[in-house]
This record gives structure tokens, sequence and C-alpha cells, in this order.
């Protein structure tokens, strides 16, 4: 089912082009509805609604200051202290952006990963284990089985394995970006939110990432934010193109890059600007 609307200003007409989900096989597992973001009077997103499907990634694309990261970040209400967010983030059917939500179990379930890598100054081993401490987990073998579960998962342990002691801060650049998924996957959420994660990363690293998410989605579901649009094709599943505040367009990402049904979107992944 697709849902087309012509959206009019004083100077302008912009079409937007966004379906509805329906696969039974990947169910609807988070969306938005009547989303807008406000960074004091300033209105920086607006008909942000969209639909993602469990185990699937999707990726959000537009130019710079679009609203696509502003967007990633409501979806865990990272934005609390810093925007004013109206509307609804239904997860599994419940409305998270309530007030007697609690925030810190919703963003176990709906992780993020940060653009740069970010280890803790601790061991490879303490990174994972930390946050497990912290939600009462002691038991060693517990925890053994934990941090090698998820740095496997990651695509990390036979690089590691032997270094666990050692400091993360001394990882590369694309380990320890995998790091921090593993840190994030440990603590079993339901969904992977990245914004830009491979932006710092050389050509290998980010190949090894996206090998990473693409292994991963038989676990999580994951929503991406990047300027890749090459990345976005070759990973992902469904692409939302966002242009000024909006989200234009959201369709399978083969019919996102091989025939757009707008042509701002068509304009944005050929390269005409951005």
């Amino acid at each position: 089912m697709f849902v087309n609307n012509d959206v009019m200003n004083a100077t302008t007409k912009e079409e937007r082009h966004v379906i509805q989900l329906n696969d039974p096989e990947h169910p609807v597992i988070l969306s938005t509805e009547g989303l807008h973001v406000y960074y004091g009077k300033k209105e920086a997103l607006f008909e942000g609604d969209l639909q993602f499907a469990s185990n699937q990634i999707t990726a959000l694309i537009g130019p710079s200051g679009s609203g696509k990261s502003t967007y990633l970040r409501s979806l865990n209400r990272m934005n609390d202290r810093i925007a004013t967010v109206t509307g609804k983030i239904m997860y599994r059917g419940v409305d998270i952006n309530q007030p007697d939500i609690d925030v810190y179990e919703m963003r176990r379930r709906v992780g993020m990963v940060f653009q740069r890598p970010n280890p803790f100054a601790k061991s490879i081993y303490d990174n994972i284990a930390f946050a497990l401490r912290l939600r009462g987990v002691t038991d060693r073998h517990q925890l053994d089985e934990i941090v090698e579960t998820s740095l496997k998962q990651a695509a990390l342990w036979d690089q590691v394995k032997d270094d666990l002691n050692k400091s993360a801060l001394a990882l590369s650049g694309g380990q320890a970006q995998r790091l921090c998924i593993a840190r994030a996957i440990a603590i079993k959420p339901d969904i992977l939110l990245l914004d830009e994660p491979a932006s710092a990363l050389d050509p290998v690293s980010t190949g090894q990432l996206e090998d990473t998410l693409l292994s991963l989605k038989a676990h999580y579901t994951i929503i991406i934010v990047t300027h890749n649009m090459q990345q976005a094709a070759r990973i992902s599943e469904y692409t939302a193109f966002f242009n000024q505040g909006r989200v234009l367009e959201y369709d399978t990402t083969s019919h996102i890059f091989t025939n757009p049904s707008v042509q701002v979107t068509s304009d944005y992944v050929s390269g005409n600007f951005g």
C-alpha cells in the first residue's frame, strides 16, 4: 500500500512517497507517528512518519542538516535534554515518548552506536562487561560467555580473543567501532541505531563493518544514518530520504535507487546535490 501526498507551501510544491509496510515475515517493530522535533522555537523535523521492519536494515539518507540524525536520536530519546519532541514513537505497540516510560530500560532495548568510536578507557573485556555488571550480572562464567558471544556477533572475537585484558583504546578505528557494537548488543537490544558508523573508517574497515551489520540483522533490527549512497544500496532493505526536515520518500532500497517516485530523491541519489 502506497501513500502519496502533495504538500503545498507558499512558493513550492513537494511530492512525498511513503510506503506502509505489510510483510508478515518482518512485522513492524518500531514506528513514528506525527513526529516533530523543535530546538527552541526552530522546528528541525516534521512529517517524520515511518515504519521499521523487524530484522531488516533501514538506511536514512539525505543532505547534511536534513533531519536524519535528529530523527534517529529521537527513536531512543537521546534528544530529550536538548529538544522538544512531540508525536508518537511506537515500540512494540507502546508509545515510548511518554513521560512515564523507563528511559534507561527503553535504551537497553533500542541501543545506539555513535558516529565516532567511543570505547571506554578500560580493557576490551571490561568495555562489554561494564554494563552487564551494572545490571547485576556478576557470575564470571556468564560474563565470559556474553563477552565472547557479543564479540563473535560483532566479528571481532578472532582478532582480540588473546588480548581481552588490553586497553580498548589501542584498537584500530574499525575494531573500536565493532567493539562499540559488541558493547551495545551485549545487553540484548531489539533494535540498533547507528549514526554514520563508518564515516571515520577506511574502505577495508568499512567493508568489515558492513559485513558485520549484514550478519547482525538476523538477530536485530538495524536503522543506520549514512551519507554513503553505495553503502545504503549495499546493505539495506529499505531507505528513507530526508530533506529539509521531512521524509520525502520511503520505499524499498531498490526502488529508491533505481526508480524513485520523487524528483528530489532522484536528484539526490544521482549526485545532483547534497
